[in-house]
């Protein structure tokens, strides 16, 4: 269990460069309201549902972060200050990273049916302060949601989402950062329109390059064979 923790402490460090110690890191609220929903959680899904939200009203008033006992976490989840709320349904995958202020929030079905009402964040997505991403849709992996947006809809792999309603940016993660990327937001040059454009044509052309290498490199073995 030690190791566990130190492995998580650490995934927090990496994402975080603010505390000098794992030691430090065990104050964050973040840290602790994940480790009160695990509680919650688990008495939920035995059916102790009083219990479940006695836990929940507790981490909500020590933490600020209010998240539904029913919620499905996974590895290395980090809430980056407080004041975030997550749904009863809302599924979060590996390795996500919530900034202050988001709303992982749910709709409210006409014919009164529950069932998924709140998104789901694949592994590795970021979702930056303030933003509000509201029902039952799905942000993909290694995707960014940046800060004060308003998602409904879902959001493809590894694209970034910013404005009111939210919209995909040109270019998309992994071409202008490979690393973290803080609260889901592109601070650099990029995250202006024309030098978006510029940028995506300069990945269609070192794209076409590397196909035209690669079929210049067949040819060159076919006639090698023959």
């Amino acid at each position: 269990m030690l190791k566990a923790l130190n492995a998580y402490l650490d995934s927090i460090r990496a994402r975080d460069p603010a505390p000098r110690s794992r030691a430090e890191i065990l104050l964050y609220p973040g840290v602790w309201a994940l480790g009160y929903h695990r509680i919650a959680n688990a008495l939920f899904r035995r059916g102790w549902f009083f219990a479940a939200r006695a836990v929940n009203h507790w981490s909500r008033w020590m933490t600020a972060i209010d998240i539904h006992p029913g919620a499905t976490i996974g590895r290395n989840f980090f809430i980056d200050h407080g004041f975030t709320v997550i749904g009863e349904t809302a599924v979060i995958g590996n390795d996500v990273t919530i900034y202050q202020c988001v709303t992982l929030g749910g709709t409210s079905p006409d014919n009164g049916v529950a069932g998924k009402r709140h998104p789901t964040l694949l592994d590795g997505s970021i979702i930056g302060s303030g933003a509000q991403v509201l029902g039952p849709i799905t942000i993909g992996p290694r995707a960014r949601v940046g800060a004060n947006a308003v998602v409904t809809k879902d959001v493809p792999e590894g694209a970034t989402m910013v404005g009111i309603p939210a919209k995909s940016t040109l270019v998309e993660a992994e071409t202008y950062q490979k690393r973290f990327v803080p609260y889901g937001t592109p601070c650099s040059e990029l995250s202006d329109p024309a030098a978006q454009k510029v940028e995506a044509l300069r990945c269609e052309i070192e794209a076409i390059r590397k196909q035209l290498d690669s079929l210049l490199a067949e040819e060159a073995e076919r006639r090698n064979r023959a």
